[in-house]
């Protein structure tokens, strides 16, 4: 039996995900998590990210992708690929309604390469929640 490693699946590569439920609206949380400035935690350095399908972006840094779906104030979920990368892992981001003016935020990333990229996804994630965590409470 092969041993199990932590974020491999037989589907999907690497991954990781992480949510947290904050005390804004969905339309609130879509507004930032799209700003300069919310780009800037979870996708790079961009002025502005064009929502039609199949739209192509590329950051300051050279991260590139492609929408795939966007659902306003609901989901989004693209390619994202760094320059160096062989090929781009799947990055999703949906807001879920929690009740009385809360929503979860989730950011999930997958098709990542190995354990490297998924340490790599991790600490990104987590630092761009922390930073949400205190621009919302």
């Amino acid at each position: 039996m092969e041993a199990r490693v932590v974020g491999k699946t037989k589907s999907a590569g690497f991954q990781f995900g992480i949510r947290r439920t904050f005390p804004v609206s969905r339309e609130e949380a879509w507004a930032f998590l799209l700003s300069p400035e919310g780009l800037r935690l979870w996708l790079g350095e961009l002025a502005s990210l064009d929502l039609q399908i199949k739209g192509t972006y590329e950051t300051k840094e050279g991260t590139t992708g492609e929408i795939r779906v966007a659902k306003l104030h609901e989901q989004l979920r693209l390619t994202w690929r760094k320059a160096d990368w062989d090929k781009p892992s799947t990055y999703q981001i949906r807001l879920l309604d929690a009740g009385e003016g809360k929503t979860t935020v989730a950011f999930h990333q997958e098709q990542l390469s190995g354990p490297h990229e998924r340490e790599n996804a991790k600490r990104r994630l987590e630092a761009a929640m922390a930073v949400l965590s205190g621009k919302f409470s």
